[in-house]
């Protein structure tokens, strides 16, 4: 059987004009070209364009993290509840000290511990990723929804709504320079630096990584605790967005991280990863999303359009893995 190619799952990112990532810049232009003939300029405008970056901002950063996981030949299920326990607590802490930085540390702290904790639970105890994180999934989420009773927690601070939400910088939110921000980030992570190739060595071959002296175990704490991390921050900028925790959410957007960043080109069997073509697939499905609203489809029929996009990145993520074989 031959070898996979070295930007294939042996600790190098995947080519950023790769046939797979070609696939989603194509499906994007695409898209956007039907609905701005469908829809008509409503479609194209700039409102419309500013609110779609509002609208995947906070999934986009926890892509960032997915890449990292998935790379690893790992899964988090998790991310979408903490984003909903980061958010109460952030409105909560920020509510009882009146500041800012504590609400952010805390809300993506919490995070962090829980990403922590998925890691150690992968790695020491052995059960597999999808079973620790569908676990601490449903832990969070009954969480969430104890500690309030189900109330949202309004947040009245305006200086972290606009920096954390609802501002606009040179009429440009700032959701998306945090966007931007985290997504730079990680891509100089994963393609500049020696943890970004030691990530993508544990998904591609965990046996001949740990031969090169790699701690195979550490990398896949670090990258469970990252993702754990990002969903706190995607958490916060959602209390930011709306002025306030709710246990809803998050809701959903673990199934819309994944199937992003597999239709970006990660494969689903770890080895190679591009944190470009995640956010290139975040918004196409963000495009996609905001399109069929706009085209007055039921909250239904949205469902089964998104369940659709899943299943066939799924499969084309698996047929890529398949040709690298």
């Amino acid at each position: 059987m031959p070898s996979k190619s070295p930007g294939n799952g042996l600790g190098k990112p995947a080519s950023f004009f790769a046939r797979h990532n070609a696939i989603v810049y194509l499906a994007f232009v695409l898209t956007v070209i039907l609905f701005s003939i469908v829809l008509g300029p409503k479609f194209l405008s700039l409102n419309n364009v500013l609110n779609i970056t509002r609208q995947t901002a906070m999934i986009s950063i926890m892509a960032v993290g997915m890449t990292f996981v998935i790379g690893a030949a790992q899964i988090d299920l998790s991310i979408g509840s903490i984003t909903a326990f980061s958010a109460l607590l952030a409105a909560m802490l920020i509510n009882a000290t009146g500041s800012i930085a504590v609400g952010v540390v805390g809300g993506v702290g919490f995070g962090a511990v829980v990403g922590a904790v998925n890691g150690y639970l992968v790695t020491w105890a052995g059960i597999p990723a999808f079973l620790v994180t569908l676990g601490t999934m449903s832990i969070v989420r009954g969480g969430a929804m104890w500690i309030t009773n189900m109330a949202a927690v309004p947040i009245q601070n305006k200086t972290f709504n606009f920096y954390f939400g609802t501002g606009d910088l040179f009429r440009i939110p700032i959701l998306l320079y945090w966007t931007v921000l985290f997504a730079v980030l990680g891509y100089f992570l994963l393609n500049h630096l020696p943890f970004g190739r030691k990530v993508l060595a544990t998904g591609g071959n965990v046996t001949a990584a740990r031969f090169t002296g790699i701690n195979t175990d550490a990398i896949k704490v670090k990258v469970m605790l990252m993702c754990g991390a990002l969903a706190g921050m995607a958490g916060v900028l959602y209390a930011g967005r709306m002025q306030a925790g709710r246990y809803t959410y998050g809701t959903g957007d673990e199934m819309s991280v994944i199937a992003a960043v597999i239709l970006g080109g990660t494969s689903m069997a770890g080895g190679n990863g591009t944190i470009v073509g995640s956010i290139m697939g975040l918004l196409l499905m963000g495009v996609i999303n905001n399109g069929l609203v706009l085209g007055g489809l039921s909250v239904a029929q949205q469902s089964i359009v998104r369940g659709a996009i899943i299943i066939i990145a799924t499969a084309i993520g698996s047929r890529s893995n398949q040709r690298t074989k």
